[in-house]
């Protein structure tokens, strides 16, 4: 077989996430690539070999005939590759835990702390990915996985709560006033869309804002309500660190919303005592998830 037989793996992988998620945008996000550099890859695919491979569908996307035939041949290879390496990985000694945690937590939350688990087990190597909602542990190469647990989750899988999700306003200090005086602009992320109403009415003695303006992700959000640009409705885990030292705050607290963040892992997983070490330091940190000061 010639090397130009075969596409673009790139643009393989890009398709095969589309049509397994069912929607660009998760495709991009699981990638972490943008929607349009996701959108040009299909394209890019589908001219090559000619032929329609998605279709709308709702909101978003399916396979047509052809498509669903490339997908599922393409799965399959994505997974005897990942098996491959895998057994390659672990025929050649004690392989890194691969920690997979959604974007904004680990930017906000899980990266300024690990450090304190490197210095507590230099032994220990973990790699950090990114990414969140479905989990596919063979194909991504992933050991753990943090996630709010708003998914369905694999009867195959074992899962740790590490916290129960909470929500609340943060703003600058300066912003407080004007919160007060409902005379502000609501920050919100487009991952979840609806939390501002949500919030809003489980909060009837607060008042609704002048408008509500939606970032790709909550650390962008985050980011947005320190510069002063408005007032963010954040989870408290990835706002604590700011609320902590006063570079935020959060004058109406946080309200739980029946949610939870947790640990996954495949049931059959090999748990070694590098992985027990590092699920119980996690377990700890969300315990007090407070950082203590430098």
């Amino acid at each position: 077989m010639k090397r130009s037989d075969i596409p673009s793996l790139d643009d393989l992988r890009a398709f095969e996430a589309v049509t397994r998620l069912g929607a660009v945008r998760a495709a991009a996000a699981e990638l972490a690539l943008t929607h349009g550099a996701v959108s040009r890859r299909v394209s890019k695919l589908a001219a090559e070999l000619h032929v329609r491979l998605l279709e709308p569908d709702g909101r978003g996307v399916r396979p047509t005939r052809a498509g669903e035939r490339l997908a599922q041949a393409t799965s399959d290879a994505l997974r005897g590759i990942a098996a491959a390496l895998a057994e390659i990985r672990s025929a050649s000694g004690a392989q890194p835990i691969v920690l997979s945690c959604e974007r904004s937590l680990a930017m906000r939350w899980l990266i300024p702390r690990l450090s304190d688990f490197q210095d507590r087990h230099p032994g220990i190597d973990v790699h950090l990915s990114t990414g969140g909602g479905a989990l596919d542990f063979a194909r991504e190469r992933i050991t753990l996985a943090i996630r709010r647990l708003d998914f369905p989750l694999a009867p195959d899988w074992t899962v740790t709560t590490l916290v129960p999700e909470a929500v609340g306003p943060v703003m600058r200090p300066d912003m407080a006033r004007r919160f007060a005086d409902a005379d502000y602009l609501a920050l919100g992320s487009r991952t979840r869309p609806e939390a501002w109403k949500n919030w809003l009415a489980s909060r009837p003695d607060m008042s609704a804002p002048r408008e509500i303006r939606l970032y790709d992700h909550h650390f962008m959000m985050l980011e947005a309500a320190a510069s002063g640009l408005g007032v963010a409705l954040s989870p408290r885990i990835i706002a604590v660190d700011d609320v902590a030292n006063g570079r935020l705050l959060a004058p109406a607290g946080f309200t739980a919303d029946g949610t939870a963040y947790g640990l996954i892992r495949p049931r059959d997983a090999l748990v070694t005592n590098s992985l027990k070490i590092l699920e119980q330091w996690l377990v700890r940190q969300a315990e007090h998830p407070i950082r203590p000061a430098p």
